[in-house]
This record gives C-alpha cells, sequence and structure tokens, in this order.
C-alpha cells in the first residue's frame, strides 16, 4: 500500500518564522496537492513533526514555529509522529505505524532536502520501503562550505540527484498524480 509522508513542515520554516527556508511556499502549494490527491484516494497520511530541545532556535516545545503548518493540518485518523533528531525512523513510531497500516511504497515530501528529507530516504530504504521522492514538494535554504554560500537551487539538485535511484525514485506532484 502506499502512503504519504510529510515531513516537518512546520511554521519556523515559513516567512516570519525562526528558521526560513528557500521558496516554502512552493513546496506547500504542491504538499497541498499531494494532501488532497492522498485523502481523494482514501490512502494514508503520515505527518512528521520535528520537536527541539527547550533552548534550540527553532522547533521549540509549544511554540507556534513548532507546529505543522495550518494550510495542512493533519486530518481525523492521520497521524503525527514525533522527532527529535533528523531521521524520522530514529526511536519514533514511525516504522511501527506503516507496517501495522500495510505500508509498502512511501511517496516522501517536506522540509529541509538536505536534512531530514535526505535522512528519512536514506533510512526508508534500509527498512524496505519503495521510496517517491516528490522534488517539488520539497525545501532547502542556501548552505554554508569552506565560507562559501551554496544557493538552495543548488542544494536542491545535488540532493535530488544524489538520492534518485539508488534511494528514491524522484518526481514531482503533477507526474505522481499520474501515476
Amino acid at each position: 500500500m502506499r502512503a504519504l509522508l510529510i515531513i516537518d513542515v512546520q511554521n519556523d520554516y515559513f516567512p516570519s518564522g525562526k528558521y526560513e527556508l528557500h521558496a516554502p511556499e512552493a513546496a506547500l502549494d504542491a504538499i497541498k496537492d499531494l494532501l488532497k490527491y492522498f485523502r481523494e484516494k482514501n490512502l494514508p497520511v503520515f505527518y512528521v513533526q520535528h520537536i527541539s530541545e527547550e533552548d534550540a532556535d527553532f522547533f521549540v516545545p509549544g511554540t507556534e514555529g513548532a507546529e505543522i503548518h495550518r494550510d495542512i493540518a493533519p486530518q481525523s485518523g492521520e497521524k503525527v509522529i514525533i522527532k527529535h533528531e533528523p531521521n524520522s525512523f530514529y526511536e519514533t513510531a514511525l516504522q511501527n505505524e506503516l507496517s501495522q497500516s500495510g505500508v509498502t511504497e512511501l511517496v516522501v515530501c517536506g522540509m529541509m532536502t538536505h536534512m531530514c528529507v535526505d535522512t528519512t530516504v536514506r533510512a526508508a530504504k534500509d527498512y524496505g520501503y519503495h521510496t517517491i521522492l516528490v522534488e517539488d514538494a520539497c525545501a532547502t535554504r542556501d548552505l554554508e562550505w569552506n565560507q562559501e554560500w551554496i544557493p538552495a537551487e543548488t542544494v536542491q539538485k545535488v540532493f535530488m540527484a544524489s538520492l534518485n535511484q539508488e534511494f528514491a525514485c524522484v518526481t514531482t506532484s503533477i507526474e505522481l498524480k499520474r501515476s
């Protein structure tokens, strides 16, 4: 069975949040389309919500920034998995929930491509899932390495290219809905 896995689409990643990403609204629009599609097909939807330590820079427990974006708020029956590390499977109930639901194929989207999305997609392979990564439904940010800034667009392309084929089938939200 196919399921949608939405990773860390939380308020702190959006404008006026504590850790704004590059073009999070565009990713959110694609995620909303995916969510509508999965709900119409009555397929399972799982959310992952990162909660940090009390003294963290963002996703602080009990803050509005740590909340899942209201435009994709979970509905009754949709599971929310709390995590504290980049890997959505690490010390969480995700694997158990997916197994109990009979999920064998994961459609992954969310934030941040270079961190939690990447780590979760790689872990999903270790658990034996066929994984589809939806590139336009993911967001990242500019990264700094050796005193040089790497634009978010480049970061996104590099991570999609490195995950494609070996760890996931990378596609777009439009292509996914056609399949």
